[in-house]
């Protein structure tokens, strides 16, 4: 039983990542396809408010899965890796943001 929320909890991490992929995706694809609007943003710079949210969501899993999780030894650290991987996810997406706000 012990093994299966150690299981969980690094599942979890890859579950976070999974998020951040997802949210990402979707938010890059709607800025290349021409979205202009964004949280009541007009312009194309409003697509980073929408990865802002990514971001908090992945966060907030984060923290509610490795909760969920019960297994508090090692918790820093599976939440750490969580949100690390989803903050990298967000930042290769900003950068491929990068030629739709500038051009």
């Amino acid at each position: 039983m012990a093994e299966q929320g150690t299981t969980f909890g690094r599942w979890a991490v890859v579950g976070v990542w999974a998020i951040a992929i997802v949210g990402s995706a979707i938010v890059v694809s709607l800025a290349y396809s021409g979205t202009d609007e964004w949280f009541g943003d007009q312009g194309p710079s409003g697509a980073f408010a929408a990865l802002g949210v990514v971001l908090a969501a992945s966060v907030l899993a984060a923290l509610a899965l490795q909760l969920a999780s019960r297994r508090p030894p090692g918790f820093v650290g599976r939440a750490s890796a969580s949100v690390c991987g989803a903050l990298l996810v967000v930042a290769v997406a900003s950068l491929a943001l990068l030629p739709v706000v500038l051009g």
